[in-house]
C-alpha cells in the first residue's frame, strides 16, 4: 500500500478501525504532498468537543472512574499523534531518499502510537468505561497547519509534545505504582520507553538539518509563535530520559532552566 493512501485512510476515515489501520509494508513512492483537511474525520462518539474537561486530581486516582478519565486524556493524545503523523506523511513531499528515511521514522513512531492507544483503551475498558465516554480536545491538531516543513513538525511533535510526555509518563507511572495499580503503571512504562525513541528520531533529524549554531537555538526558531519550550516539560523534569534520547547536557540545561508563565511547569516546585 502507498504511504500516501495509508495516511489518507487515517485522516479521512472516521472510525477507530481506520485510525488503527495496519501500517506494515508501506511503499514510499514519489509524492508531491497534499493539503491536509481542516480537521481529521472522527465519528460522533469521538468528535472534538468544545467542553474543557478537567484532568482528575492526584488524590482521586484511586477511583476507577477517575483512573479511566485520566487514561482517556492519554488515549486522546495518542490518537491525535496518530492523526498528526498521518498528516505529516500526507502533506510533506516524498522526492528524495532522505524524504523516505524520515517518513519511515514517522511510520515507526505512528505504529507505536497505535499500540499505545490500544493499551490505554483496553485498560479504560477494564475500568468500566470506553473511549468516547468523556469529551476530547483538539489542541495538538490545531498546531498542525503551522508546521509547514518536516523540521517544524519534528520540533513540535518530537521535541515538544513527546518530550513533555517523558515527564508525564514518569510522573503518573509513579503515582499509579503508589496506588498499587501495576497494570496502569506498566502501560505508562511501555509508553515511556517508546517515547524516548520517538524523541530521539526528532532530535536526529533536527541535528541533520540544523544550520550552524546550537540545536537549542534551532529548535526554538522552529516553534510556532504561541508555543514555547515550556511545553516540552511536565510537572517533573527527567534529565535521564532526555539523555537517553541523545540530547547534550547543554540542551538539557537550556530546557531545564527555561521559564515562562505556562501553568503546567510553573505551578509546581520542580522535582530534580
Amino acid at each position: 500500500m502507498k504511504a500516501s493512501d495509508f495516511s489518507k485512510e487515517i485522516l479521512l476515515g472516521s472510525s477507530l478501525d481506520s485510525k488503527l489501520f495496519n501500517c506494515n509494508d508501506l511503499v514510499f513512492d514519489e509524492f508531491e504532498g497534499r493539503d491536509i483537511p481542516l480537521t481529521p474525520s472522527r465519528s460522533n462518539e469521538i468528535q472534538f468537543s468544545e467542553k474543557q474537561g478537567k484532568f482528575p486530581k492526584r488524590n482521586t486516582l484511586n477511583n476507577d472512574s477517575n483512573k479511566a478519565l485520566a487514561l482517556h486524556f492519554f488515549a486522546n493524545h495518542e490518537l491525535l499523534a496518530i492523526e498528526m503523523m498521518a498528516a505529516a506523511l500526507y502533506c510533506y513531499p516524498t522526492i528524495t531518499e532522505e524524504d523516505k528515511k524520515f517518513k519511515k521514522g514517522i511510520v515507526s513512531a505512528l505504529r507505536d502510537e497505535q499500540k499505545h492507544f490500544k493499551l490505554y483503551v483496553g485498560r479504560i475498558n477494564e475500568l468500566g468505561s470506553d473511549f468516547g465516554d468523556f469529551p476530547v480536545n483538539d489542541f495538538f491538531w490545531k498546531q498542525m497547519p503551522d508546521l509547514k516543513t518536516p523540521s517544524e513538525f519534528f520540533s513540535m511533535m518530537s521535541l515538544t509534545f513527546e518530550m513533555a510526555n517523558l515527564d508525564f509518563c514518569i510522573h503518573y507511572k509513579e503515582i499509579f505504582e503508589s496506588l498499587g495499580d501495576e497494570k496502569t503503571s506498566s502501560i505508562l512504562n511501555t509508553v515511556l520507553e517508546d517515547e524516548i525513541s520517538h524523541v530521539s528520531i526528532g532530535r536526529h533529524w533536527l541535528e541533520q538539518w540544523k544550520p550552524t549554531g546550537s540545536l537549542w537555538d534551532y529548535y526554538k526558531s522552529l516553534l510556532p509563535e504561541k508555543i514555547t519550550p515550556a511545553r516540552a516539560k511536565g510537572m517533573i523534569f527527567s534529565r535521564e530520559a532526555r539523555a537517553r534520547a541523545g540530547f547534550s547536557e547543554d540542551f538539557i540545561d537550556s530546557l531545564d532552566n527555561y521559564r515562562d508563565d505556562f501553568l503546567v511547569t510553573s505551578r509546581k516546585k520542580w522535582k530534580k
